[in-house]
């Protein structure tokens, strides 16, 4: 039955053959000027006598058929990091400043709020009067009274928190605004200068900062804040606030640097975003200081492991990437992170943070010239013992 067919194919194949030459050369017959039609699409070809002459017509074949070969590659220049380093040591150097000018800032009012307190409750002691504030309830609306309890639900659930998680929570809800922003299609341009960090680009400083809190990924913006939220308290607790915000600050401008070098290095010249680098700052620091602690995984909670094994896991991997050329994550980054906060538990405090005294004194003499006596945050137990200071 094959063959059958194969023999009819071979039938209708000649017998197309001959109509479509038939065809051919009625069309040939009724216009003469066929052929040149044909010489204006094809050009024909030259006979070659010398062999210079070949080589020549090989050499201008291309440029005669209008088909120029690819432009040469243009050699990117690498970008010179003096400008970034100089603005990562001023910006680490402002920040601690600024933390030490604030932590005085905080005492002061918090002594002149304890003064405050006790005033307010003997005015109180004095008025025992209850029926007062019976009358005032009594006026409100209900919807008044509705948000009155729930205001003071709020404060409640606000002061149940530590120190650490409220610290934290201004850095979640920027991070959160933030990926907002890169939500919306009029922001891109100006989401894509400033808000992400490219050692290739013009604006290089301004980025090293923003980029911390920029998150384009929602799972990348919850991962970095719950680690945030988790090691919250014990930094907060082991630091203080004002010293935390500093080390968490210089540390995402410090990562950044190293990514910027490591980029610059390999020529890989591409931007990056994310809180990573300061995130691990704060892991690294804690771990260094408590390595004893018992962490576990949100989803495996029967896995347990220390803090000190978690940290040298982390290094590990993000060393590995970096020198096997992942890019999934900015290893660099996170390197450069986990180096700082190692470096600062274990000597930049005592480098940096313990030697505020001048800047602190400085600073007292300008708010309150000519006043004696003793300043917020110079005694023994600011910070005079050891890494804790609040």
């Amino acid at each position: 039955m094959a063959w059958r067919g194969c023999g009819t194919l071979m039938k209708w194949a000649k017998t197309e053959f001959a109509t479509s030459k038939n065809i051919t050369s009625r069309n040939s017959r009724l216009n003469p000027y066929n052929q040149q039609r044909c010489g204006f699409r094809r050009e024909a070809k030259r006979p070659d006598t010398k062999k210079g002459n070949v080589t020549q017509e090989t050499k201008a074949s291309p440029s005669e058929a209008g088909t120029p070969g690819p432009p040469p590659r243009p050699k990117v220049p690498r970008p010179t990091l003096f400008k970034p380093l100089m603005f990562t040591v001023g910006f680490t150097g402002c920040s601690f400043g600024a933390a030490a000018i604030l932590q005085y800032e905080t005492l002061k009012s918090r002594v002149q709020t304890a003064k405050d307190e006790e005033e307010s409750e003997k005015f109180l002691q004095g008025s025992q009067d209850m029926a007062h504030w019976h009358d005032w309830w009594n006026q409100l609306t209900g919807f008044q009274r509705q948000l009155i309890l729930l205001m003071s639900m709020a404060d409640d659930f606000w002061s149940s928190l530590t120190e650490g998680q409220r610290t934290v929570t201004g850095i979640i809800a920027i991070n959160a605004v933030v990926l907002c922003c890169w939500r919306i299609p009029s922001m891109q341009r100006s989401m894509i200068k400033y808000f992400t960090s490219n050692p290739a680009s013009k604006t290089r400083c301004l980025p090293m900062v923003l980029s911390s809190f920029s998150h384009y990924s929602i799972i990348h913006m919850v991962a970095n804040m719950y680690v945030l939220w988790t090691f919250s308290s014990g930094i907060v607790s082991l630091l203080g606030r004002e010293q935390f915000l500093a080390v968490y600050l210089s540390a995402g401008v410090i990562s950044t640097m190293a990514s910027y070098m490591c980029k610059t290095v390999s020529g890989r010249l591409y931007p990056t975003l994310g809180a990573s680098g300061a995130v691990m700052a704060v892991l690294a620091a804690v771990c260094t200081k408590v390595p004893e602690a018992k962490l576990g995984i949100i989803f495996l909670p029967m896995l347990t492991f220390t803090a000190g094994n978690a940290l040298k896991a982390l290094v590990a991997i993000d060393s590995a990437g970096l020198l096997l050329g992942w890019r999934l994550f900015d290893h660099a980054a996170h390197l450069g992170g986990a180096l700082f906060g190692v470096w600062y538990v274990a000597y930049g405090y005592k480098l940096i943070w313990r030697k505020r005294e001048p800047l602190v004194k400085l600073w007292h003499d300008m708010r309150s010239p000519g006043a004696g006596g003793s300043r917020p945050g110079a005694g023994p137990g600011i910070g005079g013992g050891g890494p804790r200071s609040q």
